[in-house]
């Protein structure tokens, strides 16, 4: 996708305010979607081990926070309301997400060459050649949920995405999926200038929401770029490029307009072996090596429930415990999104006890099951 803003008199799907901030929600589902698999990724390399891809997967989901906090201050601008608390918001891993040329699933897994294809399949930059590819078809036959091809019932679609199985069908149109995760925000993006100029037209705005419910950059550091304070829609759609332009890159190259590696192509310097520099092309680091030791991870159970710690009811009160510990950085963030900023820095904090609790499971054997260990299952 071409990371530069859309011009007003582009075709737009979002037709009204309800549905720009449906789009919205989306986009923060999605944006939070990625966090669970690359923390448990994270959090199974051994200690002391593998500093290249911790450093590469912790700066990721850094960002990843970021980006969530870009589109909540994009959502309250237009008078909307942040759910991070609604049912179906954390998804019931394995998951798919809205986005991609091609069907798979997202897991929760150890840091592997799985896991890694996968935050590849994630982060892909996709440019569509046309208006009529940057959508693609569902394919339900792969999801197991059609045999001939044929979308479910609206009311299936509806209980697979209130479950977290399935993320972000498109609004009013299930039957297609994006082709990218850039793609779904250039939609965004068209939908706020669609609106912007009907508003204008008529002496309005779409921008009426509170700007004490804004994030501001004191609230929250990252080191790989700064919150953007929504106040129109120059604001929204720099905060929105940032987002879709860290994890694809701008105009599909390495970096990003902040000269920041994109998400994607961090990930492939994992794969390649060599870290990007300067005056690279995609696809051919050229860097200093980097070094994965693809053993020294704890072999966490793919994808596990509480279902599968019955029989180790300290491990299963420890699960438990951190799936509270996740619900309580939710409610933390998402009263930070609803007028309360300072709990942002709160929330941040709460990472860390997370990170505690995780390492506690990832670090525990599951004895006498094939020698793999217990892991986060995110059950909230």
């Amino acid at each position: 996708m071409s990371a530069s803003e859309p011009e007003p008199s582009q075709d737009s799907k979002i037709k009204t305010i309800e549905e720009l901030r449906e789009y919205l929600y989306k986009g923060l589902q999605l944006e939070h979607a990625t966090l669970p698999p690359y923390l448990t990724a994270l959090y199974s390399l051994h200690p002391g081990k593998n500093s290249d891809a911790w450093h590469v997967i912790r700066v990721v989901a850094v960002e990843e926070m970021l980006h969530l906090t870009l589109v909540a201050n994009v959502l309250n601008a237009v008078g909307g309301t942040p759910e991070l608390t609604k049912s179906g918001f954390v998804p019931n891993y394995p998951t798919r997400l809205p986005c991609g040329p091609d069907y798979f699933e997202v897991h929760l897994r150890p840091f592997s060459r799985e896991a890694l294809d996968t935050f590849l399949k994630i982060e892909k930059p996709a440019a569509a050649a046309d208006e009529e590819d940057r959508f693609v078809p569902m394919d339900w036959a792969a999801l197991g949920l059609a045999s001939d091809g044929a979308a479910p019932p609206s009311e299936k679609l509806a209980e697979l995405e209130e479950s977290g199985a399935i993320l972000g069908l498109v609004p009013g149109e299930p039957t297609q999926r994006f082709l990218s995760i850039g793609e779904f925000y250039e939609e965004i993006m068209r939908g706020i200038n669609y609106l912007e100029d009907q508003a204008r037209q008529a002496g309005s705005t779409i921008f009426t929401g509170d700007p004490a419910r804004q994030v501001t950059p004191e609230y929250f550091y990252s080191g790989g770029g700064d919150v953007i304070v929504v106040t129109g829609r120059d604001t929204a759609v720099a905060a929105l490029t940032l987002v879709a332009e860290q994890g694809e890159g701008l105009y599909g190259g390495i970096f990003d307009s902040q000269d920041e590696i994109a998400h994607y192509y961090r990930f492939q310097q994992l794969e390649k072996g060599q870290y990007y520099q300067k005056g690279d092309t995609p696809g051919h680091p050229s860097g200093p090596d980097v070094n994965v030791d693809w053993d020294a991870v704890y072999p966490v159970k793919p994808d596990i429930k509480l279902a599968d710690l019955a029989g180790y009811p300290e491990i299963l009160a420890a699960a438990e415990e951190f799936n509270r510990s996740y619900a309580t950085f939710l409610t933390n963030i998402n009263l930070a999104y609803n007028g309360r900023p300072d709990l942002l820095l709160k929330a941040v904090w709460e990472m860390f006890r997370i990170r505690d609790s995780m390492n506690r499971l990832i670090r525990n054997p599951l004895t006498g099951s094939a020698g793999v260990n217990a892991g986060p299952t995110f059950e909230i």
